[in-house]
């Protein structure tokens, strides 16, 4: 039997630890500390430091009112030495596995084109074959059928559009939207209908979905304005920095009109095909939001697969359990450090690794 090995770290004043653990921006090195000293190990839990380093990562879990495990009977439970063993302190025992799995979701999330499905299009000129419903659609045309939306005709270039999604959950990680402009081959001189620029925004359903109430969902991220290219392309509108979308709806602002069209004289905008990207953090994460506050419930189901379903338009796909297993706790820590560059497979075994786990064997 392995002799116990004290734990030096032990020796280091509270403060001075503190100051080491918050300089690392990597939760992989922050798991590290937790399963090599037991010192440390407690003052990450203390601090909340998990939570914090996810909240330098992503600030819209500044909402966060408190978090709930469910299905956790089976979950390991360290009485240490000196410890009342208070409800405080499984509070923060609680909240640092929550935190600590949530940024390892974070960082390995499936790439993916997170759109479940159309909610509506500020306006549509002929309903439905120019619905929103076609930009899900990859191909512009199919058998000599054209598949856009097209927005009304307005002479004012300034009057704005909005199209607006449902995606796959209702908490993704948003790093990217795609825009194709509609090019009109069967007019005269093939016009191309983009706008002058565009913005989105991300965020949940009101409490009470008044049929009157013209504004139905509260924006709880808005993007910087990106400019729109007049090309018939696939055009790529990368976020300054991921955003996790907290509700799981995305509107996308269309800007001014440049395009008129030669019958009627009017600017019109048209979009032949849209994809948002990133990757869904359901169904291990969940979450509820509180009305009328904005802030949310954030919920960690242990029992739950991460099997993301990769989409193309409203197809699905589910990715097997054999490319989730995992058995090496090496190569989780190499995901988590970056070095497999963030969009990767779900591989994290929890019967093999719990982020409360802490051996003295392995202690420093």
């Amino acid at each position: 039997m392995m002799e116990y090995c004290k734990d030096v770290l032990s020796y280091l004043d509270s403060d001075t630890s503190i100051k080491i653990l918050m300089s690392l921006d990597d939760l992989a090195d922050l798991v590290r500390a937790t399963c090599v000293s037991r010192s440390w190990r407690d003052i990450v839990i203390a601090n909340g430091l998990c939570k914090q380093l996810c909240l330098r990562m992503f600030p819209q879990l500044s909402r966060v009112a408190f978090v709930v495990e469910l299905n956790q009977n089976g979950a390991k439970e360290h009485a240490e030495v000196g410890s009342s063993y208070s409800m405080e302190w499984l509070s923060l025992l609680r909240e640092h596995r929550v935190f600590a799995y949530l940024g390892r979701a974070l960082m390995s999330s499936v790439a993916m084109n997170c759109i479940a499905k159309t909610v509506g299009a500020s306006s549509t000129d002929n309903f439905p074959q120019e619905s929103i419903d076609n930009t899900l659609e990859p191909r512009d045309h199919i058998n000599g059928r054209y598949y856009y939306w097209s927005s009304n005709g307005q002479s004012n270039p300034n009057v704005p559009e909005t199209l607006t999604y449902e995606l796959v959950s209702p908490i993704c990680v948003i790093t990217e939207i795609n825009i194709q402009p509609f090019q009109a081959d069967f007019q005269i001189g093939s016009p191309i209908y983009s706008a002058k620029s565009v913005r989105f925004k991300m965020g949940h359903p009101k409490a009470s979905l008044d049929a009157t109430d013209d504004e139905m969902f509260v924006w709880t991220y808005t993007s910087p304005e990106f400019p729109m290219s007049k090309e018939n392309r696939l055009q790529k509108f990368k976020l300054p920095e991921p955003v996790l979308c907290i509700g799981g709806f995305l509107q996308i602002e269309l800007l001014g009109r440049i395009q008129r069209q030669e019958m009627d004289g009017l600017l019109y905008i048209c979009v032949s095909h849209v994809q948002v990207l990133g990757g869904s953090l359901s169904p291990p994460f969940n979450v509820d939001i509180l009305q009328p506050s904005g802030m949310f419930v954030l919920k960690r189901d242990q029992l739950a697969d991460h099997q993301p379903v990769v989409t193309s338009g409203n197809e699905s796909q589910e990715i097997s359990a054999e490319q989730r297993e995992v058995r090496d706790f090496q190569h989780i820590v190499t995901i988590l450090s970056g070095q497999a560059l963030g969009i990767v497979e779900d591989e994290w075994d929890e019967e093999e690794f719990d982020v409360d786990d802490f051996d003295p064997e392995y202690a420093l």
